[in-house]
């Protein structure tokens, strides 16, 4: 009877999961086509308005058209009207003095013959047809009249009906995730030079998530926005992965309207992500996010005569999963002058990778790996065979090492800026690289038999990490080149 109910009322509860998710599709298509009509309205208002506003501005450039026409055409009459009349007045004249020149020639008395002769040729001299004839002549120009609407008409033909750009897709198998650095590749789902669809732009959106269940609700979460998009692919830099997927989408815009988004897509992003465990932190150390600073106060933990009491319980102060630590805050930080604090994840196997930046202010410091049970309270690092560590200072002189079971070995290398972190559990591999220089500081050999935290001591000033880093690609140089381990390897 009870499972019949408990069953019953898994149906129920699907019944009415299923009832909520109708009723919001329902209210979705609804609004839609609201929205649909409600626009289909304001943009049919908008063309008639646009219409309206073309015709009136062609009736305008037809009036000042017809003016400028009929400005050209008395401006051509005028000029035609007075070389027409400037024609036949010195055609009158000509004929006037042709005549008198035909009436000289029937003089006999050669004084009055050279007299009218002597006329003739001053008149001639000044005829008006004479003149004319250095003007310019009139052509068939002066009758054509030219009004080009061919521009216009290119551009009314040029008017389309813009479709809304269709949802690009997103190529999977061109999309790259390396160095802390996502390329997402795409391709548009029509043609770009289509008529008036162009795309001219996209817009690429991603946030991160923890499982691939969340991409049916992705559209509910804040998405990070990459705006004004020209190429078919874009490189997203300077992640932090810090979650198992970062999930992506694109869109395509066209002049006026921007597309679907595409099918959101889910890229692996494999990073060791960890922070300080500040109950392990020494009291003389403060921790603030990603980065920790010595700050003297004096505490009673200096007390030599602490030592011997911890010493009896060094091995019950150690807890086995640092997930512990809030109730054992007591008992699991460290105290004298092994100012320390651990890694709040664990490392049980595979490559991980993480980065250290020492503050202006640094005097010395340490960073490593070690077995969270191999510590006490005022163990420091590389004094027991549980720990190995990279050590550098700046306190009266200058000096680098590699320290692991209470061994040291000087490192003839100037000391870093930025130092990567290495750890290769399964093959027992852990090297220091100084990242500015690329260069290898140490590399250490060992058989891992317990699981990793990191580790750091801090001494005079103060240190930044920075987690959630692939391995970078870099690192295969170091491991390809079979660099000579320590002799400090156990």
């Amino acid at each position: 009877m009870d499972t019949q109910k408990e069953a019953l009322c898994r149906i129920i509860s699907t019944l009415a999961n299923k009832n909520e998710e109708l009723q919001n599709f329902l209210e979705t298509v609804d609004n839609t086509l609201t929205s649909l009509q409600t626009e289909s309205c304001r943009v049919m208002s908008e063309l008639e308005a646009e219409l309206e506003q073309l015709s009136s501005a062609l009736d305008a450039k037809g009036a000042e058209l017809r003016d400028t026409i009929k400005e050209e055409k008395h401006r051509k009459e005028a000029e035609l009207q007075k070389q027409l009349s400037e024609g036949k007045f010195a055609l009158l004249s000509c004929e006037e003095l042709l005549e008198f020149a035909n009436q000289t020639l029937t003089i006999s008395n050669e004084e009055e013959f050279l007299k009218a002769a002597k006329q003739i040729k001053e008149r001639v001299t000044m005829a008006p047809a004479f003149r004319l004839t250095t003007r310019p002549a009139v052509s068939e120009n002066m009758s054509q009249f030219t009004v080009d609407f061919s521009a216009e008409r290119v551009g009314l033909q040029q008017l389309h009906f813009l479709p809304v750009p269709r949802a690009p897709e997103i190529e999977v198998s061109n999309c790259v995730v390396r160095d802390n650095n996502i390329t997402v590749a795409w391709r548009p789902t029509c043609d770009p030079d289509g008529d008036g669809g162009r795309i001219e732009r996209y817009e690429v959106e991603y946030r991160k998530t923890d499982g691939d269940s969340s991409l049916r609700a992705a559209t509910e979460a804040c998405w990070e926005k990459i705006h004004n998009v020209t190429e078919t692919q874009v490189t997203m830099s300077g992640l932090k992965f810090d979650s198992r997927f970062v999930v992506v989408r694109v869109r395509a815009k066209n002049k006026t309207a921007a597309g679907e988004f595409s099918e959101p897509v889910a890229m692996e992003t494999r990073a060791y992500n960890f922070g300080f465990d500040a109950a392990t932190s020494h009291a003389e150390l403060k921790v603030l996010g990603d980065t920790v600073t010595w700050e003297p106060q004096g505490v009673k933990g200096h007390d030599p005569r602490l030592r011997g009491k911890e010493n009896k319980s060094s091995s019950r102060s150690a807890t086995p999963s640092p997930s512990k630590t809030g109730s054992r805050a007591g008992r699991d930080r460290f105290a004298g002058e092994s100012y320390t604090v651990l890694g709040d994840q664990e490392i049980t196997g595979g490559c991980h990778y993480w980065e250290l930046r020492p503050l202006a202010d640094w005097k010395s410091f340490s960073v490593g790996v070690a077995y969270r049970a191999s510590l006490g309270r005022f163990d420091q690092l590389g004094k027991s065979s549980g720990s190995w560590c990279l050590h550098a200072s700046q306190w009266l002189q200058s000096s680098l090492a590699a320290k692991h079971n209470n061994r040291a070995k000087a490192l003839e290398c100037p000391l870093p800026q930025q130092i990567g972190i290495y750890c290769d559990y399964d093959n027992g591999d852990l090297s220091f690289i100084d990242v500015e220089r690329l260069r290898l500081l140490h590399s250490f050999k060992t058989k891992f038999s317990q699981p990793l935290v990191p580790a750091f001591t801090v001494w005079c000033g103060g240190i930044t990490i920075m987690t959630g880093l692939q391995v970078p690609s870099f690192m295969g140089n170091f491991l390809s080149t079979n660099q000579s381990l320590s002799n400090l390897s156990q």
